[in-house]
């Protein structure tokens, strides 16, 4: 995926679900992943064009595990060849999971945590909105593992506000397929690194992601009508879908 083709795809998500407000400062949450990394450009040249005026911050949450010092450096000269602030948020997540705890399902609790400090820290940067990398793979995959695990049909909603922490939940990357971010990080190799949680690959996430693979290649076009379901879905807690271009 070309820098130009993501840059309209993001617009596309913001102007339909009028995610960005003038004024907005958004806090980019930054795990070290693709996803997270890909949105970072994504919304940064978004914003040199974007017709209503906002500001971002960059910030990673350190859960931890080992030579994480390491492993942000790389984030840590792209934030300052981008112009974006970058901040660090050190934590004990993982002795909490692993240690502490010993959960057996720990992808849920360190989730929790990870977004707790995650919030926290863009309250304290000033934000009033927060992006998330969700893109359009991770969206079937939470429908359908809402039908599998839970009896429901469900995703999250491409616009949520937090009402405790007085946060809006953005998710600019709703309409990119992960092949095209894949695409994205090798053309512009971004500076990625290995997640270093052990249970990293072993979840339901992951069995859901292979599944979804498997129906697509057995019914040609699959996803994109489970994803078609979703947006038509009227589900409970999205905003109002405004298709086209938005009006300033």
């Amino acid at each position: 995926m070309k820098m130009q083709r993501l840059f309209n795809v993001t617009r596309r998500a913001v102007d339909e679900f009028h995610m960005i407000e003038p004024g907005d400062k958004i806090a980019v949450g930054i795990s070290g992943g693709k996803d997270s990394l890909t949105l970072l450009y994504a919304l940064h040249g978004l914003q040199r064009f974007y017709p209503l005026p906002f500001t971002l911050e960059a910030v990673t949450v350190d859960l931890g595990f080992p030579d994480m010092d390491k492993n942000i450096l790389p984030i840590e000269a792209l934030c300052k060849d981008l112009g974006i602030k970058y901040t660090v948020v050190h934590s004990e997540i993982a002795s909490i999971v692993f240690e502490a705890r010993q959960e057996e399902n720990p992808c849920s609790l360190c989730a929790k945590l990870r977004k707790g400090a995650f919030n926290r820290a863009a309250v304290d940067l000033g934000c009033n909105k927060v992006a998330y990398g969700h893109h359009k793979d991770d969206m079937v995959e939470t429908m359908l593992m809402s039908l599998i695990y839970e009896g429901r049909f469900h995703c999250f909603s491409p616009v949520t506000y937090l009402d405790r922490m007085q946060l809006t939940v953005i998710r600019p990357l709703m309409y990119v397929d992960e092949a095209d971010v894949i695409g994205f990080k090798n053309r512009y190799e971004l500076p990625v690194f290995k997640n270093p949680c052990p249970a990293d690959g072993n979840t339901r996430r992951e069995y859901t992601k292979q599944l979804v693979k498997k129906l697509t290649l057995e019914n040609p076009g699959c996803k994109e009508r489970m994803f078609t379901a979703v947006l038509n879905g009227n589900l409970a807690g999205w905003p109002e879908r405004h298709e086209g271009r938005r009006e300033y």
